[in-house]
C-alpha cells in the first residue's frame, strides 16, 4: 500500500470541504494512480490512502482520522477476501463511512451484489471525470449513487437484490460461505481445509443447501446462487 506524496497536496489551495477523504482500493496500481491524480486535482477531495488488497484497505481504514471518508472499492478485487467481502466488512466495522463499488462495465448482478452487501452505490470507470468526482461527493452525502449503468438496468439491479435476499434468507451464514467457496471449483476436502472444518461437515452443508434451493447438484446450486448474485463465477473488472 502506498500513500500519495504529500508535496502535491501542500501546493493545492486550501480545501473548501475539509474532512472529505478518499481511500482507493483496486488490484491494479495504474488504475489507482490514475484515479488518485484525478481526485487530488480537486481542492475539496483528498486521497488518504491507496490499497491493492482487502487487508491493506482495512489497515488504511483503521488509521483514517477523518470525519468524512469515501471508500472506493474496485469490484475486480478477487481472492478469499474479495471486493464483496471487503464491502460487507467495512459496512459492519465502519458504518458511518461511505462505500462505492467501482468497475468497468460491471454486469447488473455484480452491481446488485455490491449494493446488497452494503455499498452506497456504484460508479463505472468509463464515466466522464466530472461525473466520477460528483459520484464521490454524492456518496459522501449518503446519496444512493448509480453512475454509469444504463437506466434500463435499474430494474434488473433491484430484482437482483430481491433475489439475493430471497436466497440468503434460506441459507445460514456458514452455508453461504460453503457455497461461495464451492463456486471456486474446490472439492469438499479443499473446502473443508479452507474453512477449517471436517470434510463430512462440508458434505452435510452441501446436502442442506441443495434441499433449501430445490436442486440436486452442486452445479445447479452454484447457478442458482450466481443468478441471485450470492456468489460470483468469474471475477468482475
Amino acid at each position: 500500500m502506498a500513500n500519495r506524496p504529500g508535496s502535491a497536496r501542500s501546493a493545492a489551495p486550501p480545501p473548501s470541504r475539509p474532512g472529505l477523504g478518499v481511500i482507493l482500493v483496486d488490484p491494479l496500481p495504474v488504475v489507482r494512480a490514475g484515479m488518485a491524480m484525478l481526485i487530488e486535482d480537486r481542492p475539496d477531495l483528498q486521497v488518504l490512502s491507496e490499497a491493492g488488497s482487502a487487508e491493506e484497505a482495512l489497515e488504511a481504514l483503521a488509521g483514517a482520522r477523518r470525519s468524512e471518508v469515501v471508500v472506493l472499492v474496485g469490484l475486480g478485487l478477487g481472492g478469499e477476501h474479495d471486493a464483496y467481502w471487503l464491502i460487507r466488512t467495512i459496512r459492519e466495522r465502519y458504518p458511518t463511512m461511505a462505500v462505492l463499488g467501482c468497475g468497468a462495465r460491471s454486469d447488473p448482478m455484480a452491481i446488485s451484489r455490491a449494493l446488497f452487501v452494503g455499498a452506497d452505490g456504484y460508479v463505472d470507470k468509463n464515466v466522464e471525470p466530472l461525473e466520477f468526482l460528483d459520484a464521490l461527493r454524492r456518496a459522501a452525502d449518503r446519496e444512493m449513487v448509480l453512475a454509469g449503468p444504463p437506466s434500463e438496468w435499474v430494474g434488473t439491479i433491484a430484482r437482483g437484490i430481491e433475489r439475493r435476499k430471497e436466497v440468503e434468507t434460506r441459507l445460514t451464514q456458514r452455508e453461504c460461505e460453503v457455497l461461495a467457496v464451492a463456486a471456486e471449483g474446490l472439492t469438499a476436502r479443499e473446502i473443508a481445509k479452507r474453512l477449517g472444518v471436517r470434510e463430512r461437515t462440508v458434505t452435510t452443508h452441501l446436502g442442506r443447501i441443495y434441499g433449501k434451493l430445490g436442486v440436486g447438484t452442486r452445479v445447479a446450486a452454484i447457478r442458482a446462487a450466481s443468478l441471485s448474485g450470492l456468489v460470483a463465477v468469474g471475477a468482475p473488472e
